[in-house]
């Protein structure tokens, strides 16, 4: 059976649910493909603490949820920085249903067919004078097969998913991980300087297994990725950390921190030695300083995040491996991080290595009983901070981003900064007299303050010769090192919306995703409240 719309999306995240939502508004029958269960990605998946930046970026979707978050808790706009899960989850399946969106969940993308396109759509002669006659001017995405829903056709297509599935399955080309300087000439690019800092491992930490003192090799411990480190500047394909944002509550019917079944002793002797080292450096950790928990969400719940030197992210090399991995990998990668979640929230809170002070504190919070029923009330979704980059008709870089530049196709704003998180954990000898000492290293973090700046729509658009009829919200064309601030859910909501807008023109008028009037596009976002230009 094949079924058919005017506008497929791939993914239900915040970007992709914008997308339908905006593309259904404008008047196209639009099918949303969501290869797991719920709906939201990561904005009903445990970031409840949204990092909006300057709020003068808001607009179009991400003002409406903004505001409808606040009409729901009676609070004025911005009060919270986010709802609970399922308050967000309920929002965009409101949002949804008003507007006529058929949605599939279950819908694991299995493949996609295309074709060489000659003479343009129509016959049509594109923008870049090509009348089609010579050869293929462009490759066009005909239908995807997911599992459920089986064969699916569509005349423009939009990839919303974190990891970039459908633009790889549709041959587009791409890139994963950090870049060398020399590619785009970005400070910031490549291998970072080991450098001390919040997130990073203090000195003196052994990496092994068999000696605390650093001093005689051995087997290396769990957690740390053993691999020989790049130049500085250099290109390694290096993505920052993964790992999932719970949310914890200290509310009378929370669910305890228990014992999972695979707990490993061996796997947290890491953070072990990091207690240790603070006694003897006389260094007080308190359980915020390892979760952060701060009542930050309604019901005084907390949306516990990545800080510390051991911390929710793993950092052992997993999300180097995940973008490109088959689904049965990717699968067994998402458990090790579940593993690591639990593990680490039993190990915070009963052993007796953890200072008692961080202890007791842990032993008010536990999870909320009221979200995440069905996934054991941790979060539905893996925080894929990063994965593949589309190779687009233009590639936003940092120079852009810290010159604040608005090119004339942008379509949204972005302001967050340049937010780079861990990379990976490794270990080095540190030459001290009289003999060499292994210490632990924590690589990558990275956070530089940008202004306001545009975000164009050549940067979702691939180019021709790659796919007519394919649109890039997530996984857009930018550096590793502008992609790290263009991350944020509202920016994705607001990409997807400018997504589902342009994918409604294409369709309409039967052209390429390349030709769309970026004027008539740009009104169209102004009148939904989009800022594509600084007040």
């Amino acid at each position: 059976m094949t079924r058919s719309a005017d506008v497929v999306v791939y993914g239900a995240t915040s970007a992709g649910v914008a997308a339908a939502v905006a593309a259904a508004e404008a008047g196209a029958r639009v099918l949303l493909l969501e290869p797991r269960r719920h709906l939201g990605g990561m904005t009903s998946g445990g970031l409840g603490y949204t990092d909006v930046g300057d709020v003068r970026a808001l607009g179009g979707a991400a003002a409406r949820l903004r505001a409808d978050i606040a009409e729901h808790y009676g609070t004025a706009p911005g009060h919270y920085a986010g709802p609970e899960p399922h308050v967000a989850e309920g929002i965009f399946r409101r949002w949804l249903e008003r507007a006529g969106v058929d949605v599939e969940f279950d819908a694991r993308l299995l493949g996609a067919e295309t074709a060489e396109r000659r003479g343009g759509r129509d016959g049509h002669r594109g923008h870049d004078g090509h009348d089609g006659h010579d050869g293929p001017d462009g490759r066009e995405l005909r239908a995807v097969t997911v599992t459920g829903a089986g064969r699916v056709e569509g005349a423009v297509f939009i990839d919303a998913s974190y990891e970039g599935d459908l633009l790889a399955a549709a041959g587009v080309p791409y890139r994963v991980g950090r870049e060398d300087r020399s590619l785009y000439g970005e400070r910031f690019a490549g291998r970072q300087e080991l450098l001390p800092g919040m997130h990073n491992m203090p000195p003196w930490v052994s990496p092994f297994a068999g000696d605390p003192t650093g001093r005689t090799e051995g087997r290396i411990l769990p957690q740390l990725h053993d691999r020989p480190l790049a130049g500085i500047g250099e290109g390694d394909g290096g993505v920052m950390s993964y790992g999932y944002r719970v949310c914890l509550t200290t509310a009378a019917d929370r669910i305890p921190f228990e014992r999972p079944d695979d707990y490993d002793e061996e796997y947290w002797e890491l953070a072990r030695r990091l207690f240790a080292r603070d006694r003897r450096e006389g260094v007080e950790r308190t359980a915020g300083a390892m979760l952060g928990l701060e009542p930050n969400l309604p019901g005084g719940m907390a949306d516990g995040n990545s800080l510390g030197p051991v911390s929710l992210s793993v950092l052992d090399g997993s999300a180097w491996e995940y973008p490109d991995a088959s689904p049965e990998r990717r699968e067994e990668l998402r458990l090790h991080h579940l593993s690591h979640t639990r593990g680490f929230l039993y190990f915070l809170s009963h052993d007796p290595a953890v200072p008692a002070g961080i202890r007791r504190e842990l032993a008010r919070w536990g999870l909320p009983r009221g979200e995440f029923a069905d996934t054991g009330h941790l979060p539905h979704q893996l925080y894929v901070r990063e994965a593949r980059r589309m190779l687009g008709e233009r590639v936003l870089t940092e120079h852009d981003l810290l010159a604040g530049a608005i090119p004339s196709d942008t379509v949204a704003l972005g302001s967050y900064h340049i937010d780079v998180r861990e990379v990976q954990r490794v270990w080095r000898w540190v030459y001290e007299h009289p003999e060499p000492i292994g210490t632990v290293f924590t690589e990558g973090y990275l956070s530089v303050p940008v202004p306001l700046y545009g975000i164009p729509y050549a940067s979702l658009v691939p180019r021709r010769v790659d796919a007519v009829n394919l649109l890039v919200p997530v996984c857009l064309s930018a550096s590793a090192v502008a992609f790290a601030s263009v991350r944020m859910e509202p920016q994705y909501m607001m990409l997807g919306q400018a997504a589902g807008v342009a994918a409604a023109l294409a369709a309409g008028r039967g052209d390429d995703v390349q030709d769309v009037d970026v004027e008539v596009l740009r009104d169209r976002l102004r009148t939904t409240g989009q800022r594509v230009e600084p007040a």
